[in-house]
């Protein structure tokens, strides 16, 4: 039997359970209908049986209970998927019936019409088909994508709190409690954040240690060693330019001192402090720089770092251990 037909007669016997069960709650519910008595049934009446109950979604929203929520979204998530599943059934078979070919995934049509038009299925194949040397597949040769991977969670989660965040002098640390304990799930994703920033860190270093200890900076790699040391760089400006976002005692104190550092390079250390701080003491307009260098700045050069990063790899290769 072949795949259509199983989806043909699933679907058919959806149909014939859903008019069964139709029939019985349509009966059933006539046998409880207002005979003009008062509200009693002759049911009620011989049964002495208690009043039906009410429709859970006219409790929800005319008498505000919050009791039973979930069982109309129940009902149309497993009926509503049947009805998915005969319906495809129902177009495929007429797919086969009127194309006399095999049933072609619509995912494949879809990847096959982009092609046609645009090429790349070649090119990524040359990119996503490139094989890995035996020696690269120990686990330190994954601690650069181990911080790669860490950047993908941060920029997911960051998106997510700053649905919610506000980067005012009277409303960010009230933002930060909000996310902590009213937000769902709040407190967990910041937690995240917070983790796999420090993660992001500890592997970057890793990594350049890694790629000192082997030798991977000599010619003709010495452009990926420079890219990575930048992106080291921008990853300790993301923790820096975070640390003051909540607006806490301890974010504003860390601020005030690092930009203080910042401020005693030699010769640019008055230019640099009046930059950060957009003036000469940590204000509300600090926190505004902060917040753009945070999640606008830094993030764009990261990402641009990263794939000149990864291109000059894949371009070279992996180097051999010494």
């Amino acid at each position: 039997m072949s795949l259509a037909r199983k989806f043909i007669i699933a679907g058919a016997t959806v149909v014939v359970i859903a008019g069964v069960l139709l029939a019985a709650t349509t009966l059933h519910g006539l046998a409880y209908q207002d005979t003009g008595n008062g509200g009693t049934t002759a049911v009620d009446a011989a049964l002495d049986l208690p009043p039906a109950k009410t429709e859970p979604c006219l409790h929800c929203h005319i008498e505000g209970e919050n009791t039973s929520l979930w069982t109309p979204l129940a009902r149309w998530l497993v009926f509503g998927a049947l009805g998915l599943v005969s319906a495809f059934g129902i177009y495929q078979s007429a797919s086969v019936w009127t194309r006399r070919k095999p049933f072609e995934p619509l995912t494949a049509r879809a990847a096959g019409w982009v092609d046609e038009r645009y090429q790349i299925s070649e090119p990524l194949s040359k990119i996503l088909k490139k094989p890995v040397p035996k020696f690269a597949l120990h686990w330190w040769y994954c601690l650069g994508g181990i911080t790669a991977f860490l950047f993908v969670v941060q920029g997911i989660t960051g998106i997510m709190l700053a649905f919610y965040y506000k980067p005012t002098a009277a409303e960010a640390y009230a933002s930060i409690q909000f996310i902590e304990n009213e937000v769902l799930y709040g407190a967990a994703i910041r937690a995240i954040h917070h983790w796999a920033a420090n993660g992001m860190i500890v592997m970057c270093v890793a990594h350049m240690l890694r790629v000192f200890i082997m030798g991977a900076y000599q010619k003709p790699r010495e452009l990926n060693w420079v890219s990575g040391v930048l992106l080291l760089l921008l990853t300790l400006v993301f923790g820096f330019t975070g640390y003051l976002l909540p607006w806490d005692q301890r974010a504003y104190w860390a601020t005030t001192v690092g930009t203080d550092i910042a401020g005693t390079f030699p010769a640019i250390g008055d230019l640099v402090l009046v930059m950060l701080r957009v003036g000469w003491d940590v204000s509300e307009a600090t926190l505004g720089r902060f917040y753009a260098l945070h999640i606008i700045v830094t993030p764009l050069l990261t990402v641009a770092f990263m794939l000149v990063h990864f291109m000059m790899i894949r371009r070279l290769g992996v180097k051999k251990p010494l």
